[in-house]
C-alpha cells in the first residue's frame, strides 16, 4: 500500500519561507517520480512542481518558477518543497503525489496516489 505523509505547513507572513516534507511508504521510493501540487480556496487541484525518479531533472509551474525548489533524498525516502518569497496567492493545501509507473515522469495530470494535504496560509 502506497502511503503519503506531508508535514511542514503552517502560517506565515508574505516574503517568509517554508519547507514542506513528504514521506512515503508502501514501494520503492527511487523507482518513481515525485510531485508537489496545491488547491488554492475555491479552486481545482493544480500542479506545483516535480522531480524524477533520480533527481536529474525536475518541472516547476510557471507561477512559483524561481522561488519554490523541489529536492528528494532517496536514501531518506522524502521528497522536499522549499518555498522561498511566499505571497498570498501561495495560500492553499498543498498534497504529495506519485505515479503507478516506475522510471517514468508523467504528465501533471498522470499522477495516482496522494497524500492528505498540508495547510499553507500566507499572511498580507
Amino acid at each position: 500500500q502506497v502511503q503519503l505523509v506531508e508535514s511542514g505547513g503552517g502560517l506565515v507572513p508574505a516574503g517568509g519561507s517554508l519547507r514542506l516534507s513528504c514521506a512515503a511508504s508502501g514501494r520503492t521510493f527511487s523507482m518513481y517520480a515525485m510531485g508537489w501540487f496545491r488547491q488554492l480556496p475555491g479552486k481545482e487541484r493544480e500542479f506545483v512542481a516535480d522531480i524524477n525518479y533520480n533527481g536529474g531533472r525536475t518541472r516547476y509551474a510557471d507561477s512559483v518558477k524561481g522561488r519554490f525548489s523541489i529536492s528528494r533524498d532517496n536514501a531518506k525516502n522524502t521528497v522536499l518543497l522549499q518555498m522561498n518569497s511566499l505571497k498570498p496567492e501561495d495560500t492553499a493545501v498543498y498534497y504529495c503525489a506519485t505515479p503507478r509507473r516506475s522510471y517514468y515522469f508523467p504528465s501533471t495530470y498522470e499522477y495516482d496516489y496522494w497524500g492528505q494535504g498540508t495547510q499553507v496560509t500566507v499572511s498580507s
